[in-house]
């Protein structure tokens, strides 16, 4: 007889794929494609407003674009905050996220 014995942890059947791991993974994955959804509005959005402040048009149209980049960015913020994720210079920066648009987040009309 041998005095060695395997650890109970490594003779245990592995554990990968029961329920609660895929059910697991299937929220990950609809976590990942909602901020997925929103980084690309925020993208969008930002992307009308300057391209609205380079040709100077209507105050009434710019109006419209800023609320709707202000939206978009707060959903972003609220997503990266669920995440536990509290400095938002990253997001910031890597969107070039102009002041004003921060200045009115979670501010309603």
């Amino acid at each position: 007889m041998s005095a060695l014995r395997l650890p109970q942890h490594l003779a245990e059947p592995a554990h990968v794929d029961t329920g609660e791991a895929n059910l697991r993974f299937d929220l990950l994955e609809e976590i990942d494609s909602a901020v997925g959804h929103t980084e690309r509005d925020v993208e969008r959005t930002l992307r009308a407003l300057r391209a609205h402040d380079g040709d100077q048009r209507d105050p009434e149209e710019r109006q419209a674009l800023l609320d709707a980049a202000v939206e978009a960015v707060w959903r972003l913020v609220v997503q990266h905050e669920a995440g536990d994720l509290t400095d938002h210079r990253e997001l910031i920066e890597r969107y070039r996220i102009p002041a004003e648009v921060m200045s009115r987040i979670g501010a309603s009309r």
